[in-house]
């Protein structure tokens, strides 16, 4: 995202403009919209060197580098409770952050349609920005291309994040153990309904929000209580039932939940039940899944629950031997199912 600064006539028109080809053709248009756009809502002093990337310092002491990306392809790109912009950078935010690691530099790269409203995207970047001033981290880095009408619906944002984790935390989803505990961080399924609702144009008795939301803050929190963590997800497509069948697998291990003991809103329950879908398997933007020993679990639990995005937070389950690796659930009836991975696509377009 380098940045030139052109001798243009006059300033981009973000009420009524739109993007034009011209602006990811590498010329005095792109230029523009970089710096009146991108660098105007990202400003710090990495970007500010306008050069292909940042040249970055490592925290003295910090530990290991961990690194993640993500492509964001949500549609439709507002929704309630949030956007495409915030939701990119909590996305990687996320990833991070349940592998144990603080978040320091995001690289972003869009990719925009012609003809797309210059109003919506200086709507999307003043969201990215902010999610990205309250998360603490800098988007250092980046890279803008326009392709033809029809061809981009809209906008795609890919995400690159780097932070840091201590030096000896391991946390991976081949770590899980027999007798281990498993916790959730709140009511799962708000946001896939959530964007099921504005694309189907549906309206609930009470409304549906996302819960996007940078997760590192509460996974600060969880590292310092003292509890032994073996694993942490953020159950996002797939959702919580397709997250437990990775980590099952990873670790050879099977597992057992509790349908009552995870917290649904009764909005998104009866959303659910009314379109057949499983709120196991909606996607979420704000909630972790974590596995722990069973001396942990109870600490564990108690610092959850205090910090504001975990205050719902419950235990769910257990991991035991199973050569199968299946994941099992005891509904609230007294049976029992398994909980397999998805078949296609539930909803599609989603994060």
């Amino acid at each position: 995202m380098s940045a030139i600064k052109p001798d243009y006539i006059r300033p981009l028109d973000l009420h009524n403009g739109c993007v034009e080809l011209a602006h990811g053709g590498g010329g005095r248009a792109m230029a523009q919209l970089v710096e009146e756009m991108f660098f105007a809502a990202f400003a710090n002093e990495h970007l500010a060197q306008g050069n292909d990337g940042a040249a970055l310092p490592l925290p003295q002491g910090a530990g290991r580098l961990v690194m993640t990306t993500d492509a964001h392809v949500v549609s439709p790109l507002f929704f309630p409770g949030g956007d495409i912009g915030c939701l990119a950078v909590h996305g990687t935010v996320n990833d991070l952050a349940v592998m144990g690691a603080r978040p320091l530099w995001l690289a972003a790269s869009f990719i925009l349609e012609e003809g797309f409203p210059l109003a919506d995207l200086k709507r999307i970047v003043a969201s990215m920005a902010n999610a990205a001033r309250v998360a603490g981290v800098s988007i250092v880095t980046g890279d803008t291309k326009v392709v033809e009408r029809g061809k981009g619906d809209g906008m795609f944002i890919t995400t690159t994040g780097v932070g840091m984790a201590p030096e000896g935390l391991v946390l991976s989803g081949d770590r899980a153990r027999p007798g281990d505990v498993i916790l959730l961080s709140g009511s799962i399924g708000d946001h896939g309904m959530a964007i099921m609702s504005k694309r189907e144009n549906l309206t609930f008795d009470a409304p549906i929000e996302s819960d996007t939301a940078a997760l590192h803050g509460l996974v600060a929190d969880m590292l310092a209580s003292g509890a032994e963590l073996r694993v942490m997800r953020d159950p996002t497509r797939g959702g919580v039932a397709a997250t437990l069948n990775e980590i099952a697998k990873q670790s050879g291990v099977g597992m057992r939940i509790d349908e009552a003991s995870i917290p649904v809103r009764p909005v998104v329950e009866a959303a659910c039940e009314f379109l057949g879908f499983d709120p196991l398997y909606i996607a979420n933007e704000g909630k972790l899944v974590a596995i722990c020993t069973p001396d942990s679990a109870a600490l564990l639990l108690a610092a959850m629950r205090a910090h504001p995005l975990g205050h719902e937070s419950a235990i769910i389950g257990s991991v035991h031997s199973d050569p199968h690796h299946f994941v099992q659930m005891k509904t609230r009836f007294g049976g029992h199912r398994n909980v397999d991975w998805l078949s296609g696509e539930q909803l599609p377009r989603i994060c």
